[in-house]
Formats: structure tokens, sequence, C-alpha cells
């Protein structure tokens, strides 16, 4: 088999696994409820699969959602290099899998719980991971931003930057660049024009 091949074959792999919504599935079929009705953004994500269908489903559809990403970037990393620009792409595909699903007719998600999933699969990597973590808790423990989608947007922007000056490979930098690029732009075709707050939280003395 050709060795470029097998990024291909990651890239699709993991384009199509992104594309496997259990938000909306597992609701449906478990519940007989359709979470993108319910809820006021439409958007087939893990909080609202929580919201309308309950924590066990919830549950159930946040590990998915995980293992989605997870699975595609962990089982190339043992037949790719990492090195090798085009595995930009790999770590990226389960994300834009699921913001343009090829089953939901490219009404995707915003991709958060995925980009954790992919990022995860650069295990024993975790710096990538454990950076988006760190922003998402600073903007929603310390230094609280609201709207949640304005949030987010600027914790992946912050993940951006750091991702420019602290993360190799290259091909690696790249990927999560793709990834925040992704998840912005479904954050921004999602936002509404209210206003946003900023507020840090001080300690009681």
């Amino acid at each position: 088999i050709n060795p470029m091949e097998r990024y291909y074959f990651f890239i699709l792999f993991g384009y199509l696994s992104g594309s496997i919504l259990f938000a909306r599935i597992l609701p449906k079929y478990l519940r007989h409820i359709d979470i993108c009705a319910l809820s006021d953004d439409g958007n087939p994500g893990v909080f609202n699969a929580f919201r309308h269908a309950g924590p066990v489903i919830g549950t159930l559809t946040l590990c998915l959602e995980l293992v989605k990403g997870f699975l595609p970037v962990w089982l190339s990393l043992k037949l790719l290099d990492p090195r090798n620009g085009v595995f930009a792409l790999v770590l990226a595909a389960p994300v834009f899998g699921h913001a343009f699903p090829l089953f939901h007719h490219g009404r995707g998600g915003k991709s958060i719980t995925v980009s954790f999933g992919s990022l995860l699969g650069l295990f024993p990597n975790l710096e990538p991971v454990l950076a988006l973590a760190v922003f998402y808790l600073l903007f929603s423990m310390v230094i609280i931003i609201e709207p949640h989608l304005a949030r987010s947007i600027a914790t992946y922007l912050c993940f951006s930057v750091t991702a420019l000056r602290c993360f190799a490979p290259r091909s690696v930098m790249m990927g999560t660049l793709l990834i925040s690029g992704i998840v912005i732009f479904k954050h921004i075709l999602k936002y509404e024009k209210e206003p946003v707050s900023i507020r840090l939280i001080r300690r009681n003395r």
C-alpha cells in the first residue's frame, strides 16, 4: 500500500467517525426525542443531550463523542508518522466530520467534545488537550466570559496562540489550528448579537 494512502484512509476514517452524531442518535432511538428540535440553539451536542435526554444518555453521549475523535487519531499513530504535514488533516478530520457531517446533510454541531477526543488521541502527548482544558477552566471559573458561545471562541483563540508557540511537531501545531478554526467558525455561525460580559472571580478573605 502506498504510504500516503494510509494518511488518506485515516482522514476519511476520522471524517466518517466524526459524522456520527451520537447526541442526535441516542436520544432519538432511546428516548424518542429530537434534541435539535427541543433545544434553543438546535445544536446536536453533549450539553443538549444532558439537558433534554437526562444524565444517563448524556454521559453515554459524552463518552461516545470523545471516542469518535480519539479512536481514529490514536490508531493512526500506530501506522503514520505524526511529523508528516498531512497528519494535521488526520488530527482535524473527526472535528470537521462532526461540524459538517456526511450523514446529516452537513448540519452538525459545534465540535467541542470531539475536539477534546481528537487531542486525547495524541496520547502520550497530552500538552494540547491539557492546554485546551486549562483555557476552558480559566474562562469558566476565574475570568468568566458570558455567554457560553463567546467563552468558547475566546478559549479556542487562546488555544491557537498557544499552539503557535508551544506545540510540536509542526503537523500537530497545524492540526490544532485547524481544529480551532473549525470550532470558532461553527460558534460564529451560531452566535447571536448579545452583550459579552467578563468578570473576575474574587476570593473572599
